[in-house]
């Protein structure tokens, strides 16, 4: 069904993919530029990240390297903060803001922030969702039976847009907690605000991107089933 729908290509694909194409190019661009700008301050990221976590009295959060390229995350489950390698050891704007940002995560679990929890709570259903949805595409396609899985690929399509929603104010909480710690903590000067906001404002594009890619194909699901009946 929808791997020729023209509505599909139109309405859901072409717009889904030129916004990611454009979140990631501004993602990629500002990271780019603000990892050659030095903090003032000589911090680490790994360093940056530690002075939060002490100062939150975190002190048993561990701040760990981790391989890749912006696979920087904080672990809920294990209460443990991953950095990359250029960010964990990187003393750039871009690297403390990253760090910041995880660290305002782990801020965000201390102080049982309502939407972090929600988030958490909602994983495992999402990644069963996520798993089911593409079987679910797979067979449909293959045996020519999309129309009548509509209904099933709404409701699981469904679960994985809330997560997205959801994903959205936890994204953008934990960075302007970051702000507010790197500059309350005198981690980054004023002169370095700029760039911080740039670099943390371009990661949560990604997820904006995200989010309405999943909301154009949840209604693009919806309509179809709607035309069918």
């Amino acid at each position: 069904m929808m791997y020729w729908d023209y509505k599909y290509l139109l309405f859901v694909f072409l717009p889904g993919l030129l916004l990611g194409l454009w979140a990631q190019w501004r993602l990629h661009s500002a990271f780019g530029k603000y990892s050659q700008v030095p903090v003032e301050s000589g911090l680490t990221g790994a360093e940056a990240a530690r002075r939060i976590l002490d100062n939150a009295g975190l002190n048993d959060v561990p701040v760990e390297e981790v391989e890749g390229q912006l696979t920087d995350h904080y672990d809920p489950t294990k209460r443990a903060l991953f950095l990359s390698s250029d960010n964990f050891h990187g003393n750039s704007v871009a690297a403390v803001g990253v760090a910041a940002h995880e660290s305002g995560h782990a801020l965000q679990h201390q102080a049982a922030y309502a939407m972090l929890n929600l988030r958490m709570a909602l994983v495992p259903i999402m990644q069963f969702a996520s798993t089911l949805y593409a079987g679910i595409l797979f067979l449909g396609w293959i045996m020519g039976m999309m129309k009548i899985m509509l209904p099933i690929i709404i409701v699981v399509f469904a679960i994985i847009t809330l997560f997205q929603l959801i994903t959205l104010p936890v994204e953008y909480d934990a960075s302007n907690r970051a702000k507010e710690q790197l500059f309350r903590l005198g981690l980054v000067h004023e002169s370095e605000r700029a760039g911080v906001a740039r670099v943390l404002d371009a990661a949560a594009l990604t997820y904006v991107a995200a989010l309405v890619t999943s909301v154009l194909t949840l209604l693009y699901y919806i309509s179809a089933a709607r035309n069918r009946n």
